[in-house]
């Protein structure tokens, strides 16, 4: 009896042995695997995207597969002892010499993403050259990119499909630049400086689509009487020649005025666009005036006519004005070089006025 008893302590203190020979070697390959992969503090910075819907078994194994832990099976044990199922999808960087599972886990279930937005912020009234430059500057585009896209006819034909805004008018062969107007003015968050020229315009257009698609403002679209395209060429129009946005609907009468008694709009702006001359350069000529363009609104063959197209991207106040004018009986209007706006009836008030400003020193004049 004692020799059995001596026989069964052995088999415990054997079997005791063995277990906590186990118990010690699985907490050592458990701790071990939950340390950064490399032993050097600095490490290396791993980019790893988590795609929406992924499993905790495929997110360990893809941690493991991009050496960010050592080990997938102790990864997801330490998920289950610590009671974490809440690992969220998205762009991450971690660290192989500094991350931990402990602080890879609290970025995963924090959504500590990796942030490599872009904002871009195109300007009210500014020309589509102005777009590509800027699309050039932020983003890895260049401007060829951004004319190439435009000049593809299958592009082009795939927005009048998609867009009910955008038409066929945009094709017509006079155009400069046939997305010129429909780029909206604002501060657009991109995904990252490899955006694609495509993507942008996704963008600029799912927002349009939105101020287009409002019930009030396509209401006042059918009511206008006017295409898309003719508001937007009006409403440019009105960007350039207003000093704020309080004078724009009382611009938008004057304009509608002439259009409705068949005379020229007579805009100068319009004939700074056609002959590509910028507003800050220098005053025009009178061969440049006389001069047919179907954008030049103060040119022959003109009358009751507008630009044939937009001159350059509009704000929504603009817009807005050419939707609701303000109902007048002027037919002219001159800013003087402060920017402050008179309105007259006749073309002798009118002269008066551009008389008095240049009398009283308030005309503007360009620098040699």
């Amino acid at each position: 009896m004692k020799k059995v008893l001596i026989v069964v302590f052995v088999l415990i203190l054997i079997l005791a042995i063995a277990i906590g020979g186990t118990y010690l070697y699985f907490k050592n390959w458990y701790e071990t695997n939950l340390k950064a992969v490399s032993s050097e503090s600095l490490g290396e910075d791993i980019e790893v995207e988590i795609v929406s819907g992924t499993g905790t078994a495929s997110i360990a194994e893809i941690l493991e597969k991009n050496k960010v832990i050592k080990n997938a099976d102790a990864f997801k044990l330490y998920l289950k002892l610590n009671k974490i199922n809440n690992l969220q999808a998205g762009k991450y960087v971690f660290n192989n010499g500094k991350d931990d599972v402990a602080s890879i886990t609290k970025k995963l279930s924090s959504g500590d993403v990796q942030d490599n937005s872009i904002k871009i912020t195109f300007v009210d009234g500014k020309t589509f050259e102005n777009f590509a430059n800027v699309i050039a500057e932020k983003t890895n585009n260049s401007i060829d990119d951004v004319y190439n896209l435009i000049e593809d006819e299958e592009y082009i034909d795939s927005l009048i499909q998609k867009y009910w805004f955008i038409t066929d008018e945009i094709k017509n062969g006079d155009i400069y630049y046939n997305l010129e107007g429909y780029l909206k003015p604002d501060t657009y968050t991109l995904e990252d400086e490899n955006v694609s020229v495509e993507e942008i315009f996704n963008v600029i257009f799912s927002f349009e689509d939105k101020f287009f698609s409002k019930e009030e403002n396509r209401q006042l679209i059918e009511d206008s009487g006017l295409t898309v395209h003719q508001i937007l060429s009006l409403a440019s129009v009105i960007e350039k020649e207003a000093s704020n946005k309080e004078d724009m609907p009382k611009i938008a009468g004057v304009f509608f005025n002439r259009l409705d008694n068949n005379m020229p709009l007579g805009s100068d702006v319009t004939t700074y666009y056609a002959f590509h001359i910028d507003l800050s350069e220098s005053d025009l000529t009178k061969k440049q005036i006389n001069t047919y363009n179907p954008y030049n609104t103060r040119g022959p063959n003109m009358d009751g006519k507008l630009p044939v197209g937009p001159i350059c991207n509009p704000s929504e106040n603009a817009i807005l004005a050419v939707l609701e004018p303000e109902i007048t009986d002027n037919y002219y209007f001159v800013a003087d070089k402060n920017g402050k706006t008179y309105f007259t009836k006749t073309y002798s008030e009118h002269e008066k006025k551009v008389k008095e400003l240049k009398e009283n020193g308030m005309w503007y004049t360009y620098d040699d």
